[in-house]
């Protein structure tokens, strides 16, 4: 089972995953949240759980949440690959 929060106190989105916490953490500029880094443990990789984070995160800011921006490597190449994911950017 999965678990997603917006842990605004340690400026992060985390995905609670059996395999361990799946975060992204973020700044806030304004009216649009930048996603400046996504972290996996090394246990945990190559087992999509970060997409699976990207794609709640996309989710939340389509329920009201901010609009987002890409400033790290992999923000960036998810909405590559997601298109349909890119009404959130700001």
């Amino acid at each position: 089972m999965t678990k997603f929060r917006d842990n605004a106190a340690a400026s992060r989105f985390e995905l609670e995953t059996p395999d361990g916490l799946i975060i992204a953490d973020y700044r806030d500029l304004g009216a649009v949240r930048s996603i400046t880094h996504v972290e996996t443990p090394a246990t945990a990789r190559g087992k999509g759980h970060a997409g699976r984070l990207m794609d709640a995160i996309v989710a939340h800011a389509r329920a009201g949440g901010p609009r987002l921006r890409a400033s790290c490597s992999y923000a960036v190449a998810y909405f590559e690959r997601t298109p349909d994911a890119l009404d959130v950017l700001g």
